[in-house]
């Protein structure tokens, strides 16, 4: 089964301490359902169209685990937590099957 992947791109964060309050409660619930974050940060370069700000990418078991653990009461608290403080959006990609 291909794994899934979580991709979350930033356009801004305009509350760094609601942002900070996500986080502290965003890896805990992302971790619990066996989230692997591969990177998170500021890209080292961009190119095309693309803004120089944040970038997630975490990788799950599958894409409806990644999907599970956006919908848990957990990353939902989490959610709350940062409220409007970053604007950004969340694409579950299907990993690419091997076999």
């Amino acid at each position: 089964m291909p794994k899934g992947y979580w991709v979350s791109i930033y356009r801004s964060v305009s509350d760094p301490k609601a942002f900070s309050n996500y986080v502290k409660l965003a890896l805990p619930a992302l971790e619990s359902f066996g989230g692997r974050f591969l990177t998170r940060g500021m890209p080292a370069a961009i190119f095309e169209n693309a803004i120089k700000e944040r970038l997630v990418i975490i990788e799950f078991e599958s894409v409806q685990k990644a999907v599970d653990a956006h919908e848990s009461p957990a990353y939902q608290a989490a959610l709350k937590a940062l409220g409007t403080g970053a604007d950004r959006e969340i694409r579950i990609m299907k990993g690419i099957d091997k076999d």
